[in-house]
């Protein structure tokens, strides 16, 4: 079945694009595609390394987080997604897929999402730990992508490029990814990790990755830079 991210589960009207929308509208969505409390949910999405680092999409992350948002904890993301999927040789099919819609009782997590106040808070919090999934020249202000350069005040850097290996679409190894999270105190139990990039996509792989590290409590902002630097009375740090 295809989840439709940027309508069906989007909050259309919201002044920010890939805004999470409210549980209703989760519930309706999600039920529509035969999806219910007992139903294991498996994500993909296209994973095309070539494409990378001009096009990489991050779909499925964002998925996983949004079921665990609702409090649906049966979901898996496949690693490769379509991509590694087509290079095996393995089925593929086309055309429409039919499913019974279902009923689906969304139970929110608010501890996984974060707002903009959340954030605002978290700069001058001992116990948060703001990181950025933005790319190195992204973070330090070298290179502008948005309307204002920089990172959030106190944030460090995880890239989630460091985090996936684009040549095979393949999540990277937990031996890899713990030194990069345990540098900038990802998994210290005493900090509440809120990760952010320019939407709230990147940063899901960020917190993918801390979860099979057994950090479950990762929040992600929601609104990124895309909603930070819209409003000029909100601090940036270059570096």
């Amino acid at each position: 079945m295809f989840a439709d991210l940027l309508t069906d589960f989007a909050d259309t009207g919201a002044p920010h694009p890939i805004t999470v929308p409210s549980s209703e509208q989760f519930a309706r969505a999600i039920g529509a595609l035969g999806v219910s409390n007992d139903t294991h949910v498996i994500v993909y999405d296209q994973l095309e390394g070539d494409t990378w680092p001009e096009y990489y999409p991050f779909w499925a992350s964002r998925f996983w987080w949004h079921l665990r948002l609702e409090g649906h904890t049966k979901v898996s993301v496949l690693e490769g997604g379509l991509a590694k999927w087509k290079q095996e040789g393995r089925q593929i099919e086309t055309g429409p897929v039919k499913v019974e819609p279902t009923q689906f009782t969304a139970r929110r997590q608010p501890g996984l999402l974060a707002r903009v106040d959340d954030v605002v808070s978290a700069i001058g919090a001992n116990d948060v730990l703001l990181i950025s999934a933005l790319s190195p020249a992204i973070y330090s202000g070298e290179k502008q992508v948005y309307p204002r350069a920089g990172h959030i005040p106190r944030s460090k850097n995880v890239f989630f490029g460091d985090l996936i290996d684009t040549s095979s679409g393949r999540f990277a190894d937990p031996a890899v990814v713990r030194p990069l999270l345990q540098q900038v105190g990802a998994l210290d139990p005493a900090v509440k990790p809120i990760v952010y990039c320019g939407s709230g996509i990147a940063a899901t792989i960020v917190a993918l990755q801390l979860a099979r590290l057994g950090r479950t409590d990762v929040a992600v902002y929601d609104g990124s830079m895309t909603e930070w630097v819209a409003d000029e009375r909100r601090p940036l740090q270059v570096s």
